[in-house]
This record gives C-alpha cells, sequence and structure tokens, in this order.
C-alpha cells in the first residue's frame, strides 16, 4: 500500500493523473460520471476507481454533489478570469472577444473528459450549484460585454446579438460529444470557434483578427 494522506492507505498504486488524491477522484469522477451518467455513479465506484478507500474520498469531498460541483467550476473559473481581466485591457474589443473565444473553447476541447455536457444535469437547479450557476453568468455577461463594444464598433445596437458568441463557445460540448460518439471525427478547433463567433456579430474580416488575438492569449497564458 502507498499513502494517500496521514493514515489514509492507498490501496493499490497511483492510477489516475494528478498531483493529489483530490486531483485523482475529480478525474475517475469526470469519467464515470459523463461515461455513466451523475445519478449512476457512487462515491464507492469513484473510489474504487482511484484505488482508495470510500473514507479518504470523504476526506477530501463531503458527498458527491461536493466533487460535481468542483468539476463544474473549473469549467468556468479560468474563462471567467480571463474575461475579467479582458474588459480592461486596451486592444479594440474584436481582438479582446476573439481571444477569449479562444482560450474558452481551447478548455473545452482540451480537457481529459467532456464535462461541459453535464450542464444540462437536473441537480444542477439546486440551490448546491448556485455558486456555479453564478460563475457561469458572470461569464457570460463578459461575453455580452465585449460583444456589445464589438457591436458599436461596427455602428450598430442590436441586444438580441450580444449572447450569441457565448453560445457559440458552448457549442463545443456537442461538438465534441458528437466526435466521441462516432469516433475517428476531429474535434472542432478553437480559431474555427472564434471566427465563428465574431461572425455572427457581423465581423466580416476575421482573418485579421488571429494573429494579434494569438499574441493577445500568449500574453495572458504567460500571465504578463
Amino acid at each position: 500500500m502507498t499513502n494517500t494522506g496521514p493514515g489514509r492507505p492507498r490501496l493499490t498504486k497511483q492510477r489516475r493523473p494528478g498531483p493529489t488524491a483530490a486531483a485523482e477522484i475529480l478525474d475517475a469522477a469526470a469519467e464515470l460520471f459523463t461515461t455513466k451518467g451523475f445519478s449512476s455513479t457512487s462515491t464507492r465506484q469513484i473510489a474504487d476507481a482511484v484505488g482508495v478507500r470510500q473514507a479518504s474520498l470523504y476526506h477530501h469531498f463531503a458527498t458527491k454533489d461536493d466533487i460535481l460541483a468542483a468539476l463544474l467550476q473549473g469549467t468556468v473559473t479560468g474563462a471567467l478570469a480571463v474575461g475579467d481581466e479582458l474588459i480592461g485591457r486596451p486592444e479594440p474589443a474584436a481582438v479582446r472577444l476573439y481571444a477569449l473565444l479562444t482560450i474558452d473553447a481551447a478548455q473545452l476541447v482540451s480537457g481529459r473528459w467532456n464535462l461541459g455536457a453535464l450542464y444540462l444535469l437536473p441537480e444542477l437547479r439546486t440551490e448546491r450549484f448556485t455558486p456555479f450557476r453564478l460563475e457561469r453568468q458572470r461569464l457570460r455577461a463578459r461575453y455580452a460585454e465585449l460583444a456589445n463594444l464589438v457591436l458599436a464598433d461596427l455602428g450598430e445596437d442590436d441586444p438580441a446579438r450580444t449572447g450569441l458568441p457565448f453560445r457559440v463557445v458552448e457549442t463545443v460540448i456537442n461538438e465534441r460529444s458528437d466526435a466521441e460518439s462516432d469516433g475517428g471525427l476531429d474535434a472542432v478547433d478553437p480559431t474555427t470557434v472564434a471566427d465563428a463567433g465574431l461572425r455572427v456579430l457581423g465581423w466580416v474580416d476575421v482573418a485579421a483578427l488571429r494573429d494579434p488575438a494569438a499574441m493577445l492569449v500568449s500574453e495572458l497564458r504567460s500571465g504578463n
């Protein structure tokens, strides 16, 4: 046996990727929730997939809902932080929106498991998941703010269109689900998503946005 923490022996060698036992639990839960279903997955099954005792799992997460909440918030927290920073940046709004679309789409595409597919779970309507819903609403608001600025630069005022880029980026979830179901289909490219997110606002020359947005994305990712 190896140890997952003081007094909590692991039943087997490490089975899941992750630097901590909590990260391993999240990875196992993500796989089971997205393949077997949330309601069909038990905490015992998650513990078995990690190779720890069920009591050790409860040391990190008190309930299965807590595990789901952590997974879901991980899908929006990073993009929201980027959106918050982009609001105050000096670059043209179209470049900033393109960068946000690129970063958000990339994390939805590259995650080990398609966690966005869990967004429609009925359990998410309960009070337990209010923090996640609020963070997602804040992210949607950041998209709308940038979209409104883009429309203003185009000399247009169309509130009905400000929500479209956010909807475009979330199509990645269904595209990925289809690709995984069909097997062999390539997942959608983040650049394609960013192009579409600007085109729905009426921006024609999206190619001109790619290089400055790529530079901005690189700067944001490096933390400079």
